[in-house]
C-alpha cells in the first residue's frame, strides 16, 4: 500500500514538475502568447478580408447581390434592357460594402483588447476550426452593424445609387406574374449585413488554413500557440469518445 502511495505522488510530482519545466523551456505559451498568437491569426484573416474588399473585381464573393433569387431578378432586369443601369448600381453598392470594411479594423483591435484568457484557451484548443472567428462574430456583430449602416448610406447617396435603385425596384416591382418577393426600396441594411457576413466568412476561411496548415502560420507566435493547441486537442480527443 505504502509503495502504491509512494508511486502515485511520484507520477504526481513528475506530471506537475514535467508541466513547470515545459512553461520554463517555453514549449508551453503563456496566457499572453496566447491572445497574442489569436490576434496574429485574426489579423491575417482580417488583412485578407480588407485586401479582397478593396479590389472587388478579384473576388466575386465581395461583390454586391441581389437580395433574394440573386440570378433570377439579375436576368430579368437585363433581360428587359437594363445592363447599364445594373452594372452601375452594382458597382456603387460594391463601393458602399468596402467603405464600411474599411472602418472594421480599430474594432477588432478594440475585441481583442476585451478577450479574456479563458476565452483565449477555449478558442484555440478546440475542433471547432472557426472557433475565433464565431467568438469574434457573436460578439462584434451589433456593433458592426451600427458602425457600417451610417458609412453604406452615406456612400449610396453621395454616389446618388438610392435613386438608381428606386427606379431599378419601381421598373421590377411592376412587372406581373413574378413569382419573386417585390425588391426592397432601401437597402442599407441588406448591404451592411452582406459586408459582415462576407467578411466573417473570409476570416473563418483564413482561421480554418492557419489551424489545419503549418505552412501559413506566417508569425513565431502562431506556429508556437496552434502547434502546442494541435498537441493539446490530439491528448483531448480519445477521451471524449
Amino acid at each position: 500500500m505504502r509503495k502504491l502511495l509512494t508511486l502515485s505522488l511520484v507520477t504526481i510530482w513528475i506530471s506537475f514538475s514535467g508541466c513547470s519545466v515545459l512553461k520554463k523551456a517555453g514549449l508551453i505559451p503563456s496566457e499572453l502568447e496566447m491572445v497574442m498568437g489569436l490576434k496574429d491569426a485574426l489579423s491575417q484573416g482580417l488583412f485578407k478580408s480588407l485586401d479582397a474588399f478593396a479590389n472587388p473585381e478579384g473576388n466575386p464573393l465581395v461583390r454586391f447581390a441581389f437580395p433574394g433569387e440573386a440570378e433570377k431578378i439579375e436576368k430579368t432586369l437585363r433581360d428587359l434592357g437594363f445592363d447599364k443601369a445594373v452594372n452601375e448600381v452594382t458597382g456603387k453598392f460594391t463601393r458602399a460594402m468596402s467603405s464600411a470594411v474599411s472602418a472594421a479594423k480599430p474594432m477588432f483591435t478594440d475585441a481583442i483588447k476585451k478577450m479574456t484568457i479563458r476565452d483565449a484557451a477555449k478558442i484555440l484548443v478546440t475542433d471547432n476550426t472557426h472557433a475565433a472567428t464565431d467568438y469574434f462574430k457573436q460578439s462584434m456583430k451589433p456593433g458592426l452593424m451600427d458602425a457600417f449602416r451610417p458609412i453604406v448610406d452615406s456612400t449610396i447617396r453621395i454616389e446618388k445609387a438610392d435613386k438608381e435603385w428606386s427606379s431599378i425596384t419601381s421598373v421590377y416591382n411592376s412587372i406581373p406574374f413574378l413569382s419573386s418577393k417585390p425588391l426592397e426600396n432601401n437597402l442599407t441594411d441588406f448591404i451592411s449585413a452582406r459586408a459582415v457576413d462576407v467578411m466573417f466568412l473570409m476570416i473563418a476561411n483564413e482561421e480554418e488554413q492557419i489551424r489545419t496548415k503549418y505552412e501559413l502560420r506566417k508569425t513565431d507566435m502562431m506556429k508556437k500557440v496552434f502547434t502546442w493547441a494541435e498537441g493539446e486537442l490530439k491528448k483531448r480527443l480519445p477521451l471524449s469518445k
